[in-house]
């Protein structure tokens, strides 16, 4: 099985979100998935079907199963782009049709909006992170807003408390994440994502959280192109653009590693 790790929304190696993504002629039995997501130990390793005229993709985090991957959408476009002419391709995926569009070095994902609405302020949130909140807010993920981009940077997450959010708010789901974000220095916004739930702690970069993060500070900042950094420790850079029902979601990436895996 052809192999690939991929550096997301980064310009260069060892920055970014790295990404697996496996080539398959047809699917193998979803705990073989899984076991190889779990033995390559990445936030998220893309598996990529060929079909006519567009291409199924499914991403598991080293635990689960999820419904969305950003990063790991962009990875795959850029493995299989290497291969076409075309400057566009289609991902058939759990949360429907996904477009990428290749622009020079730029990959522009066309992902669905995920407006947020109010929610309980939880204590997990406060315990968990050890920051005060200044709003909580939920759609697919739950998104919280920080006074500051010092006080987003200051976070050092107490995961097992972060995992008490399931409980509290009686949820029957692990694939969640918890993002954290405020208004940026020298950008438009900055965020950081947490999901111990799904087996990803803290993930580098989260295109999935831009689905929410692009119309909050949209409508926020009252413009819909948005410069965004996320603070983890390897860090990255998006350019995100609010089109109503649908985001674009855009970065450079580059390529680690090609290998084969035994299977």
């Amino acid at each position: 099985m052809e192999y690939h790790v991929i550096d997301v929304f980064a310009a260069q190696q060892f920055k970014g979100n790295p990404a697996g993504v496996c080539l398959l002629d047809e699917w193998l039995p979803d705990d073989v998935l899984q076991n190889i997501a779990m033995e390559n130990n990445l936030s998220e390793t893309a598996f990529v079907v060929k079909r006519s005229g567009y291409y199924d993709l499914r991403w598991f985090t080293p635990t689960v199963e999820v419904d969305l991957c950003g990063h790991a959408t962009l990875a795959s476009a850029f493995v299989v782009f290497e291969g076409i002419a075309e400057n566009q391709l289609s991902f058939k995926t759990q949360s429907g049709m996904l477009g990428v569009a290749r622009d020079g070095d730029m990959y522009c994902l066309d992902f669905p909006a995920w407006p947020v609405e109010p929610c309980p302020a939880y204590q997990a949130f406060e315990k968990g992170l050890g920051v005060k909140l200044v709003g909580a807010y939920k759609s697919k993920d739950y998104l919280v807003e920080v006074e500051s981009e010092a006080v987003l940077r200051s976070i050092k997450p107490d995961f097992a408390a972060l995992k008490q959010v399931k409980e509290e708010a009686c949820l029957d789901t692990d694939v969640l994440g918890i993002i954290v974000t405020a208004q940026g220095n020298d950008c438009d916004f900055v965020s950081r994502f947490f999901a111990p739930n799904a087996g990803v702690d803290e993930d580098p970069v989260t295109g999935r959280a831009h689905c929410s993060l692009t119309p909050f500070w949209s409508r926020r900042l009252g413009k819909p192109k948005l410069h965004a950094r996320q603070l983890s420790q390897r860090g990255g850079v998006l350019l995100c653009e609010d089109r109503g029902e649908r985001v674009t979601i855009g970065g450079k990436a580059v390529r680690y590693l090609k290998g084969e895996i035994c299977i």
